[in-house]
């Protein structure tokens, strides 16, 4: 069977996303396509077929005569999307515990260790991206595909705000406490105490959010009205 490449617009995408999540592209970032397309070695083709597909997931948003634009998440945005998040991984966590056998939870052990070991630490970077992974880990072990796509969704929108709950003093140990707690209740196998542990732990993260008041400003930076055939812009918010 012949292996087909991925589509070179998904590669552009994959690269997309992580320069949004590294803040190479921030939040509110109006997005120079000439420039950027520069800067991947692509064309324009391949570059506006990935911003739709980053568009659909919630990461950018396309605005006519405009251009495009990362998202920036609002207070608003984080009110009405962490509960959800709340009770879609609460739903992970619960299924996770009817189906994790001893190898998954030996796996999990392992991911525990590391994020405890962040913590004191207070690596937020090292701790954040394995935090990320003890909450991919429980959704693959739910097993329910329909749950999975749209938690993964959400998930993507999420990084927006990235990791500035953990800037909270203290917040680091506490939602490490938060996550032995899960893990705890996922070793008992049961479902209604770890649905309920990580309700609490989704939900903790946005009081941490709020008292921090870091939700990103909603206002973007406008293109120049030259900006088509400048050839010289820079990316928004690099300088």
């Amino acid at each position: 069977m012949r292996i087909v490449r991925q589509a070179l617009y998904l590669e552009v995408a994959d690269r997309l996303r992580t320069m949004i999540d590294d803040r190479t592209l921030p939040p509110g970032a109006w997005i120079d396509e000439v420039a950027l397309a520069s800067t991947l070695g692509t064309s324009r083709t391949p570059l506006r077929e990935a911003l739709k597909v980053l568009a659909a997931e919630g990461l950018v948003r396309l605005e006519p005569r405009r251009g495009c634009f990362v998202n920036a998440l609002s207070e608003q945005d984080l009110d009405e999307i962490f509960p959800l998040m709340a009770l879609l991984e609460g739903r992970c966590a619960y299924e996770a515990a009817r189906n994790a056998t001893e190898a998954d939870l030996g796996a999990l052990e392992g991911l525990h260790a590391d994020l405890a070991r962040y913590a004191r630490a207070g690596d937020i970077d090292a701790y954040y991206e394995t935090n990320y992974q003890i909450h991919e880990a429980i959704q693959r072990l739910a097993g329910n595909r329909w749950l999975s796509g749209v938690v993964s969704d959400l998930r993507k929108v999420l990084r927006l705000s990235r990791h500035k709950s953990l800037k909270l003093p203290g917040r680091i140990h506490e939602s490490c406490a938060e996550h032995l707690s899960v893990f705890s209740a996922l070793k008992a196998h049961d479902p209604e105490g770890a649905e309920a542990l990580m309700k609490t732990h989704v939900l903790r993260q946005r009081g941490a959010l709020r008292a921090l008041g870091v939700a990103e400003p909603e206002a973007e930076p406008v293109p120049p009205p030259d900006a088509a055939s400048a050839g010289r812009l820079r990316l928004a918010g690099q300088g």
